[in-house]
């Protein structure tokens, strides 16, 4: 077995975890699966030819050191990522393996950066949060909608879901988010996060096909306020969710994804509309596709893939947009993605 082949996710029994464990699967890569709980890792790779279950808690970095012993690179999909990322990114700067992760809590991702930001470019090991939905696949279109640009007065980043079932580690990581804000809501405005308590407007927005124009909550910030001003000098980052997703979501008991299709995806589709303003130009770049969780697969599967063959920019903590051409990955996922970018 070629150890370069080997990547461990942790989290792997879990709902983002077991399409990560197929992509990887499905790219010739051997997933190691890593978690907390024994009896779901062994019922999972009894279900995989191959497969090797490590049983390992954040809390145990002795065990997490042994769980991650021969990989290549980790994938971290267990949330809430408040609790998790800090533990798995230390076991990976030990092991000197590049570190991905799936979370989409803001201030998860902002102590990613913050925390970890020198020590891991002193390792010349890449970190890279976010690498999912919410989060990487808006700092990808916004970079490259950008192009040459390397500052925009804003960036907008709209998010048509056809409906929201969310997994409980979803509703966990909220959960963790709000206590974490003490209920208030966050924008990125003036350069900076702010925290508030204002009602959030409801707009139209212009979505392309095939949802077309719908409402939308304006300030629904999402993971994009980390990823884009990470690297990108935009003052004002503003995201946006349709009215419809927003009320599955907070729904009293909202119903969990129901896999419609082989691949085990849901029935719900999104479209992902940018804009980005520079004076008195825009520029423009959308994404369309099914099943949110699904589609973050193959987004962090592609990223383990380009950082193991040295297809990056950079090295440390880095988003999306900053460590990879942007363009070139997006078009790289058009088996899942169908992309509407600019040239170049």
């Amino acid at each position: 077995m070629d150890p370069g082949r080997i990547v461990a996710v942790y989290g792997a029994y879990g709902h983002t975890g077991r399409f990560v464990v197929a992509e990887l699967h499905g790219r010739g890569y051997v997933p190691l699966l890593v978690g907390r709980d024994r009896d779901r890792l062994a019922a999972l790779a009894q279900a995989g030819p191959g497969h090797r279950a490590r049983p390992a808690a954040v809390d145990d970095p002795a065990a997490l050191d042994r769980a991650l012993r021969g990989a290549a690179a980790v994938v971290n999909c267990a949330g809430p990522f408040a609790d998790t990322a800090a533990p798995l990114v230390e076991a990976a700067l030990r092991a000197g393996i590049p570190y991905v992760d799936v979370a989409a809590e803001i201030e998860a991702n902002l102590d990613t950066f913050a925390r970890f930001g020198p020590r891991a470019r002193a390792a010349g090991v890449a970190v890279v949060p976010a690498m999912a939905f919410f989060g990487a696949l808006g700092d990808l279109l916004v970079t490259a909608a950008m192009a040459e640009w390397t500052s925009a007065d804003e960036a907008h980043v709209a998010y048509g879901l056809s409906s929201w079932h969310p997994t409980a580690g979803t509703l966990a990581a909220g959960a963790v988010s709000g206590r974490r804000r003490g209920g208030r809501r966050v924008r990125f405005t003036g350069g900076r996060l702010e925290y508030h308590g204002d009602a959030l407007p409801t707009v139209v927005w212009p979505l392309p096909a095939p949802l077309g124009p719908q409402p939308v909550l304006g300030e629904f910030t999402m993971a994009d306020v980390v990823t884009v001003p990470s690297h990108l000098d935009v003052p004002e980052v503003r995201s946006y969710l349709t009215v419809r997703a927003a009320a599955d979501l907070a729904a009293p008991d909202p119903a969990p994804p129901t896999a419609v299709d082989g691949r085990g995806r849901s029935a719900q589709t999104f479209v992902v509309d940018v804009l980005v303003r520079s004076g008195g130009t825009e520029r423009r770049a959308a994404a369309a596709g099914r099943d949110i969780y699904a589609v973050s697969a193959p987004l962090a599967v592609e990223a383990v893939d380009r950082i193991l063959a040295g297809r990056t920019r950079t090295t440390g903590v880095a988003s999306a947009g900053a460590v990879f051409d942007a363009p070139d990955f997006l078009r790289a996922l058009s088996g899942h993605l169908a992309v509407d970018i600019p040239l170049g």
